[in-house]
């Protein structure tokens, strides 16, 4: 199995349709509106912009497991994401990344280590897997890594499709 074969809701309802990213390099990250993070909402949609037409998206994923960080209703996280960031990439239902609520999606990406050698748990918001097209999970990022830190874009290059 892969991430792609995983099933989870859009944020408006219906399906986020993974299987539609099989194929790209995707960026997973846990979001949240309330976090001393959520400025990263900037970084990652310029990552977006910059890849989007070399077959890359951001996926995000809101979690309210953190200090309920992530509070609001499906229309109040769409609302704040496009007026606050302008964000345009997919937003997924809202899940819980840690515990035994993990959603699947979680279940498949926790596994991979990060550069200090971190598995298992979600620490924070913000952080981050990245996806190859071929949906094997290739890279994680801990949270306080920026979108568009050397380390991140080096690796989306990497993954891009050919």
């Amino acid at each position: 199995m892969s991430v792609f074969d995983v099933e989870i809701g859009g944020l408006r309802g219906g399906s986020a349709d993974l299987a539609r990213y099989r194929g790209k390099a995707v960026l997973v990250v846990n979001v949240a509106s309330k976090c001393g993070l959520t400025p990263q909402y900037t970084g990652l949609e310029r990552l977006q912009e910059r890849y989007a037409e070399r077959g890359f998206t951001v996926l995000g994923v809101p979690c309210n497991q953190f200090l309920g960080q992530e509070p609001g209703t499906p229309e109040e996280i769409e609302a704040f994401c496009s007026t606050t960031y302008g964000v345009t990439f997919p937003l997924t239902e809202k899940v819980e990344v840690n515990g035994e609520g993990r959603h699947p999606l979680y279940r498949e990406l926790v596994d991979v280590p990060d550069a200090g050698g971190h598995t298992g748990d979600i620490r924070w918001n913000f952080e981050k897997f990245l996806v190859a097209p071929d949906g094997t999970v290739v890279a994680r990022f801990a949270p306080q890594a920026g979108p568009d830190s050397d380390e991140v874009v080096a690796a989306i290059e990497k993954h891009l499709p050919a």
